[in-house]
C-alpha cells in the first residue's frame, strides 16, 4: 500500500509542476472551460477531432491546484489517437473509479490514470480530479455552457 501512494505522489508531483499538453490549440474544433468552484480550479481545453471523430491533438490551459493539473495532464495523454466513443468511455470508467463504491473498473483501461484512485479517501478532492473530465464532455457536446463540478 505503502509503494502505491508513494507512485500516486510522485506522479501528482510531477504532472502538477510540469503538466503535459499545457498550451491552447489552434486551431481546434472543439473547446469547453471548466471550473471546480470548491477549490477554484479553472481550466479550458482545446481539441482537434477528425471527420472519423477520433482525437487528432488536445491542450489544455489554467490554473489550480497539483491534483486537477495532474489528472488534466494524465487525462489528455491517454486521449490523443482515441475516438470520442472512447475518450468519454475513459472519463466514465475514471469517475466511477473515483466515485462509486461498486467494484473498480478495469484499471487498465485506465493505464496511469489509475494512480489516481488514492484520490477516493479525499472527497473534497474529487472535484479537483474530475474537473477536466467535465470540461472534456462540454467541449465534445459543444456546450457553450462553462462546465462546473457541482
Amino acid at each position: 500500500m505503502s509503494d502505491l501512494r508513494d507512485l500516486y505522489q510522485e506522479v501528482v508531483i510531477d504532472h502538477g509542476r510540469r503538466p503535459r499538453n499545457f498550451h491552447a490549440l489552434d486551431p481546434h474544433s472543439h473547446h469547453a472551460d471548466g471550473f471546480n468552484p470548491l477549490c477554484g480550479d479553472k481550466m479550458s481545453l482545446y481539441l482537434q477531432i477528425n471527420a472519423d471523430h477520433i482525437i487528432e491533438d488536445i491542450g489544455f490551459t489554467g490554473s489550480g491546484c497539483a491534483i486537477s493539473m495532474a489528472a488534466a495532464s494524465l487525462l489528455t495523454e491517454q486521449l490523443k489517437g482515441k475516438s470520442e466513443a472512447q475518450a468519454q468511455a475513459l472519463f466514465d470508467a475514471f469517475h466511477a473509479m473515483l466515485t462509486q463504491d461498486e467494484a473498480l473498473p478495469d484499471l487498465d483501461m485506465l493505464d496511469k490514470l489509475a494512480v489516481l484512485q488514492g484520490v477516493r479517501e479525499y472527497p473534497t478532492r474529487v472535484k479537483c480530479a474530475t474537473l477536466a473530465g467535465h470540461t472534456l464532455r462540454a467541449a465534445l457536446k459543444r456546450d457553450d455552457q462553462p462546465a462546473s463540478t457541482e
